[in-house]
């Protein structure tokens, strides 16, 4: 079953994954395989299926009795969503409970396909491809924190270097320790010394995933009053947050901000989280703490795409993606993506990939609330774009991103909105984004937001260091007032005279 809604991309075919982990269970169905995937529903259960392993070896019956009742509503909500088909993974407790195959067995008669457990080596694997797949360029280690392990994997590029596989799981420590977080440092630094990577990776980037090392995050967004709620390429400074990790870890988070918008259920892990990474920050001793919000599941479902398509570029794959679903003309995003590029390099402004791949972005999305009344096409775009699930791109690139576009409709010299969002940006990209903001409120008035035009026009330099815009005869008719005065506030940003010229 395919949706008609024109909200969806109607090339795609939903796909679901059930990963099993050693706390949750959680079942994303997704609008299709793709290199920015897209979640159509969403939802999980804290089943504990771990809780107790330490001591029983067995996996917890109260668990396994609600995870049952849970996979036959996960299974029909799969098949309610359109999926076509049906992946389940299953990580450490299964794998390692004594009753793990028994469980599993029955798993797989109420779910109707077969689950594959994965062993610490693919856990590890797929974690590593998770990292991989969220952001456009990866080196340091990646650490997937789980309720039963701990795997850590070495990354560079699209190299999957050496990984382990060790037992510091939320569920796990708390089991031995019997609820002692403070019993957990020796347990954890005893363990964290068996990985040798860690020694490689001073002065990298630590890629944290994994439930409870992105509750720390949050609570470390909410404590610091970090402005922008999004989770994935959120960065954290080793040194700097040290003290808020041994607070944490001391269990004395009842009087810290914000720690009510922390479930109940995970409060209890996040001592241990907090444990582990002050560990792996000491041996470690890396450049910067990174949290993806892509880990095993969405690495699984990379490991599903072409080679060919492994390569593109998830930020400009969604962005293309958004002017295909909301863009008045998807032809006139890409058009607009190009000649942006022609228009820098005659004014003269160089850019590092990163400055280029967001450039294309901010254009790909520039049509993006074109729809809304226009008193807010500015703000709603930024608040779209800014809060949007993109991967790909860091906090001050998306904060880019998001002004481009409020200048884009509001005017260069909007000053009142987002605050908060410029702070993030920095000087440079808000530089930036004024800049572009400028080019498209000028090139938009001649092309009516269709295509065909834009290609035809081009920069040429004049004396004393001016420059043309020239436009074909058969267009001239575009050229007016209004044009005019959008190229002298182009012109004044620039410090460069400018003026419309017709030719050829």
């Amino acid at each position: 079953m395919i949706s008609g809604s024109q909200g969806r991309l109607q090339d795609r075919r939903p796909i679901a994954v059930i990963d099993i982990g050693s706390n949750s269970i959680r079942l994303v169905v997704y609008e299709g395989v793709a290199r920015a995937p897209t979640v159509l529903f969403n939802e999980k259960m804290l089943a504990g299926l771990g809780r107790g392993i330490v001591s029983t070896g067995k996996l917890d019956p109260e668990a396994v009795k609600r995870a049952a009742e849970e996979f036959r509503r996960f299974r029909a909500l799969s098949e309610q969503a359109g999926a076509q088909t049906l992946h389940v993974i299953a990580t450490a407790a299964a794998r390692e409970a004594e009753n793990g195959p028994d469980f599993i067995r029955r798993s797989e008669e109420i779910l109707g396909t077969e689950i594959q457990v994965l062993t610490g080596r693919e856990e590890a694997h797929y974690s590593a491809l998770g990292v991989i797949s969220a952001f456009h360029s990866v080196d340091g280690i990646a650490g997937d924190l789980g309720g039963g392990s701990l795997e850590l994997v070495d990354v560079r590029g699209e190299t999957i270097g050496d990984g382990i596989t060790l037992p510091l799981g939320g569920l796990r420590l708390q089991d031995i320790t019997k609820n002692s977080p403070s019993a957990a440092h020796a347990i954890v630094r005893e363990e964290i010394a068996r990985a040798g990577l860690l020694g490689k990776g001073r002065g990298r980037t630590f890629y944290c995933i994994g439930g409870t090392w992105r509750n720390l995050a949050r609570l470390h967004m909410i404590v610091t009053n970090y402005p922008l709620g999004v989770m994935h390429n959120y960065e954290m400074n080793p040194q700097a947050i040290g003290d808020f990790l041994k607070q944490v870890a001391r269990n004395d988070m009842g009087k810290m901000k914000g720690i009510d918008r922390i479930p109940k259920t995970r409060r209890a892990l996040l001592p241990y989280g907090a444990v582990v990474l002050q560990e792996i920050i000491r041996v470690m001793q890396p450049g910067n703490i990174v949290v993806s919000a892509l880990g095993v599941r969405e690495g699984y479902l990379y490991s599903q795409l072409s080679p060919e398509e492994q390569k593109t570029d998830p930020l400009l794959s969604a962005a293309e993606e958004m002017a295909v679903l909301r863009a008045r003309s998807v032809t006139h995003a890409r058009e607009l993506a190009d000649w942006t590029g022609e228009a820098f390099a005659a004014f003269g402004i160089g850019e590092t990939e990163d400055e280029a791949r967001y450039r294309r972005a901010a254009c790909l999305l520039a049509d993006t609330g074109w729809r809304a009344h226009p008193e807010y096409r500015g703000t709603q775009s930024l608040n779209i774009i800014a809060h949007g699930s993109f991967i790909g791109v860091d906090h001050p690139g998306r904060a880019f991103l998001a002004l481009t576009n409020l200048y884009r409709h509001e005017g260069i010299h909007e000053d009142m909105a987002a605050p908060e969002i410029k702070a993030l940006a920095g000087p440079h990209y808000l530089e930036r984004a004024r800049l572009l903001g400028a080019l498209l409120r000028v090139v938009y008035l001649l092309t009516a937001s269709m295509p065909g035009v834009m290609p035809k026009l081009k920069w040429v330099e004049r004396g004393k260091g001016g420059l043309a815009l020239v436009v074909p005869p058969e267009n001239a008719a575009l050229i007016g007032e209004r044009p005019a005065g959008r190229l002298d506030q182009l012109s004044k940003l620039l410090g460069r005279s400018m003026e419309f010229v017709v030719g050829v």
